[in-house]
């Protein structure tokens, strides 16, 4: 029984089997299986129609080739990881800080609602109601007059329950009276900091957030 030389299409049965992706965590494993049937093919080959150096030099660039791409695949999962524990030993520094998202909750902290907003214009006017999970106001904030851009503010809650206060919704009008547009930010205090499948994540009081939704570190 003579053995012909390995072909594409077997290479291709063999992947389909399952065999690449049975290595492609164990590139020595790979090496190691193609080096047997290599040599089981040397032992078999036909005498009189052996190898020649092309086949030869063939074989071995696809298995070198397979194996390397494993072996850069595994690097670049490595090199992702530890980037990702790069950017959550930075990350560290972000805890006990205050961030803003998107949304409209209060920080509510020591007696006080610490809330945030955005003006798209200058604003001559600005009123902030504390709202609570029902949306029913507990408290109104005058803000004045505010410039464009992100915005913050406190409301000593005085007596009212800290428990209450959840949202807020904002107001404003410019010098001439007309209305200018003010979305409210939600805020969050950071307070601890991991990795989750390579990307850094913040743990605050309301659950965990990545970092590009955060838009702005107050």
């Amino acid at each position: 029984m003579f053995m012909t030389a390995i072909s594409n299409s077997e290479i291709d049965a063999y992947n389909a089997r399952g065999g690449a992706q049975a290595d492609a965590t164990d590139p020595k494993a790979a090496q190691e299986r193609f080096l047997k049937l290599f040599v089981a093919q040397l032992n078999n080959q036909d005498p009189l129609n052996p190898l020649d150096n092309a086949q030869m030099t063939t074989q071995m660039a696809q298995i070198n080739q397979v194996v390397g791409l494993q072996q850069v695949n595994e690097t670049l999962k490595n090199l992702s990881a530890q980037f990702g524990w790069v950017g959550a030993m930075q990350g560290v520094q972000l805890v006990g800080r205050t961030v803003a998202t998107e949304g409209n909750a209060v920080l509510v902290a020591d007696g006080q609602a610490r809330a945030a907003f955005n003006l798209a214009a200058d604003a001559q006017s600005v009123t902030v109601e504390f709202l609570d999970a029902n949306g029913a106001m507990v408290g109104t904030v005058n803000a004045g007059a505010r410039s464009a851009g992100l915005q913050t503010l406190q409301w000593s809650l005085g007596d009212v329950d800290p428990a209450r206060v959840a949202t807020i919704r904002v107001s404003a009008t410019g010098a001439g009276g007309q209305a200018v547009e003010a979305t409210p930010l939600a805020l969050q205090r950071v307070q601890s900091v991991g990795v989750v499948d390579g990307t850094v994540r913040l743990r605050t009081e309301r659950g965990t957030l990545s970092q590009d939704r955060i838009l702005a570190y107050l």
